[in-house]
């Protein structure tokens, strides 16, 4: 799912892109991806843009007459920059939005459609889809200390809750973590002060830095390699590679749709976290140590 540094860089091409142009008109090609019903497409013909925002992982572009299109391109929902009139592909193809000098496409791979479209008029209409969490570019330590120990969860859980963080997911909580120096499991009313500072640190320099990745990596009009899985990372998505930091291999626990990726040298003090799943299964066989990991894959 397009997290931070991606969804940023979005909305600065959709807005150098689109603003003040007039939306033409608006194909439909799945009736999923449309969830509301007032106002209808038919009233955005003719509109300007006048700007486009992120709001958590959401795209907001706003049109005259206070409207507003509110996309959440899920896991695998994609923009693409075409030519003027430019058709809808296979089975990817959401939509397409028209304009003067050219068509932006949205497209979802694979059957599992999820990406969603609202059309909204005011920005109360928006308020339902802002989650709360922290925009932690723009926090200050103690803000972002708050949020952190509003609740109490693993660090993992934490600066993935969109009710507490406004924009992290999967991989970059990964990335973050790393950096940190910190278990994705360890308890946030566990931190010290000077982890917590750590922590925060972490996440501002890594949401900038790869938000600078992307920009540099735009070609043309629009990203168009949105990944979670992208060269230079350090340990989301290279299980069993070796950590850039110390060479120890990469580990991962796996849940639900998702998988954590973390270097047990340089985050867990050598200790191997247990998957819920396996460990279950294996009980006291379950590997504490990377040797004893290592010793059971070997033999």
């Amino acid at each position: 799912m397009p997290e931070l540094p991606d969804v940023s860089v979005y909305v600065e091409r959709l807005a150098a892109l689109l603003r003040d142009q007039p939306l033409q008109g608006v194909r439909l090609k799945s009736p999923f991806l449309l969830r509301s019903v007032e106002p209808p497409l038919s009233e955005l013909d003719g509109k300007r843009v006048l700007g486009a925002r992120r709001m958590g992982k959401r795209i907001v572009l706003e049109l005259e007459h206070d409207l507003f299109l509110v996309f959440h391109l899920m896991i695998a929902g994609r923009f693409r920059w075409r030519q003027v009139g430019a058709g809808l592909p296979g089975k990817m193809g959401l939509a397409a939005f028209d304009f003067p000098h050219g068509t932006l496409v949205l497209t979802e791979a694979g059957n599992k459609k999820r990406a969603s479209l609202h059309v909204v008029r005011g920005e109360a209409a928006l308020q339902p889809f802002a989650r709360g969490g922290l925009e932690v570019l723009e926090a200050t330590p103690e803000q972002f200390a708050a949020a952190l120990t509003r609740e109490n969860h693993t660090l993992k859980r934490a600066l993935t809750d969109p009710r507490l963080f406004s924009g992290i997911g999967n991989a970059y909580s990964d990335e973050v973590l790393h950096r940190a120096r910190l278990s994705p499991f360890k308890q946030t009313d566990k931190l010290s002060e000077e982890q917590t500072e750590r922590l925060r640190a972490a996440v501002v320099s890594t949401l900038t830095e790869w938000t600078e990745r992307v920009r540099a990596e735009v070609v043309g009009e629009l990203p168009e390699k949105v990944t979670a899985f992208r060269e230079g990372m350090a340990v989301h998505g290279r299980y069993g590679q070796p950590c850039p930091d110390c060479g120890a291999p990469v580990q991962r626990i796996i849940y639900a749709e998702n998988e954590c990726n973390y270097c047990v040298a340089c985050q867990t003090g050598g200790r191997v976290l247990a998957d819920r799943v396996l460990s279950q299964l294996m009980k006291d066989d379950w590997p504490r140590t990377l040797e004893e990991l290592e010793e059971l894959r070997g033999g």
